[in-house]
């Protein structure tokens, strides 16, 4: 085996690991919910979880995420409501309808690039707008009529999680100085903050959990191991990786919600609904063949 594809196989495990657990994570969601731990609580205990499991990235972290300002903490909300949404749409949503809304990350990518980056673009970005609002139009059209726009409260929640992801993506990279740790961390530090309030808006307290039988505990101990270090794995994996290649390792995600939503919850995609999945696919992987002249400003900055 070439020295190259040898140093390729840790990045490449990192990224289908992430894509494997958040092609299946809904499922153990749902299962907590019916013994009684809501979404946002168990959302609040495994990523508490994970926090304490990453404890020896955390001395790293606070030099970090200091002196990166604003960008941190830009970074730190906007990834923790990308991982809080996701959760909280896949709990109540059709997995595969909210995943592909998730899924239009690259269209406001370009959108959050242009704002805060002053990226430009050139026919391929164009083209990616196109495919995803063409994708997002035809999967979410009524024959009754009226706008097509998300149809319910969860796929609204997966709808934003996905700019949350991409506005997540753009800060990571305008704060590129920052490590593995450091953006791992903010992954898990913004979800945790972000289902406190929300906990404390639904009335919702964890004095019931310690009732709570082995199983469940299981179950959370388990998500908050896995979310640590899928974390890591998919922070290292884009890291090391050529960004094309890895957004292809990422489309796994989407064949394995596919065939965990049929096996375990029933659900059966519609033509419509491949038809818009494959303009969204599409859509995505052109993403990365998207050139674009940044802006000389933000260059300086750095």
């Amino acid at each position: 085996m070439p020295v190259s594809s040898k140093q390729n196989v840790l990045p490449v495990a990192g990224i289908l690991s992430g894509a494997l657990v958040w092609g299946l994570i809904w499922y153990p969601y749902r299962v907590l919910q019916e013994t009684g731990v809501s979404g946002p609580l168990a959302t609040l205990i495994t990523y508490a979880l994970a926090m304490l499991c990453g404890a020896f990235m955390l001395p790293r972290v606070w030099r970090e995420l200091p002196k990166a300002g604003w960008w941190a903490a830009a970074l730190v909300l906007s990834a923790g409501w990308a991982n809080l949404g996701y959760v909280l749409a896949m709990l109540h949503g059709e997995v595969m309808r909210v995943l592909l809304l998730f899924y239009l990350a690259p269209l406001w990518t370009i959108l959050f690039s242009y704002w805060l980056l002053g990226e430009r673009l050139n026919r391929y970005g164009y083209l990616v707008m196109a495919l995803s609002c063409g994708g997002a139009v035809i999967m979410l059209w009524e024959p009754q009529g009226g706008l097509p726009l998300p149809q319910n409260l969860s796929e609204w929640t997966g709808l934003s999680a996905g700019m949350g992801f991409a506005l997540s993506n753009v800060v990571s990279r305008r704060a590129s100085h920052l490590s593995i740790e450091a953006k791992t961390c903010s992954v898990l530090l913004g979800t945790t903050l972000l289902a406190l309030p929300l906990l404390w808006w639904q009335g919702v307290t964890p004095v019931h959990l310690p009732a709570a039988d082995m199983q469940t505990w299981v179950i959370l101990g388990l998500l908050g191991v896995a979310l640590c270090a899928t974390g890591y794995a998919v922070q290292y994996g884009v890291t090391h990786l050529q960004s094309n290649r890895a957004v292809l390792l990422f489309l796994f995600e989407l064949v394995i919600a596919a065939v965990s939503s049929y096996l375990l919850a029933g659900e059966v995609m519609q033509l419509r609904d491949w038809t818009g999945a494959l303009l969204i696919v599409s859509a995505s992987l052109l993403s990365e063949k998207m050139q674009v002249a940044e802006n000389t400003v933000w260059k300086q900055a750095d």
